[in-house]
């Protein structure tokens, strides 16, 4: 059997805060470690039926940068749901909150 492995490594501060954030896995394209300003992993608990969260950014990211980056990846929900699910109402909402938001970055 092919096992993947990806790994992350985050550099806090004295309170903690993350500093830096750099990635790596075994399906990367380009070798080595990668620097992110933000990580966002889900993980479902099929025995619990919720969702495990872990979310991090390092903090340089700018706050417009942060709010891109949630818009993304409501989108790529989007796209993830209409794939395994084949339900495209719920991918087109998630689409339209994803332009709303859009259009509301724009006018700020």
């Amino acid at each position: 059997m092919k096992t993947s492995t990806i790994n992350f490594t985050v550099e806090l501060d004295q309170n903690n805060v993350p500093e830096k954030i750099v990635w790596d896995a075994t399906e990367k394209p380009a070798e080595g470690q990668s620097e992110t300003k933000a990580i966002s992993i889900s993980l479902w608990d099929h025995i619990q039926k919720n969702t495990l969260r872990i979310d991090l950014w390092a903090k340089d990211m700018p706050v417009e940068e942060m709010k891109r980056f949630y818009i993304d990846c409501v989108g790529g929900l989007a796209q993830s749901v209409l794939t395994a699910t084949g339900d495209e109402y719920m991918s087109q909402e998630m689409n339209n909150l994803c332009q709303k938001l859009v259009d509301h970055l724009r006018k700020a």
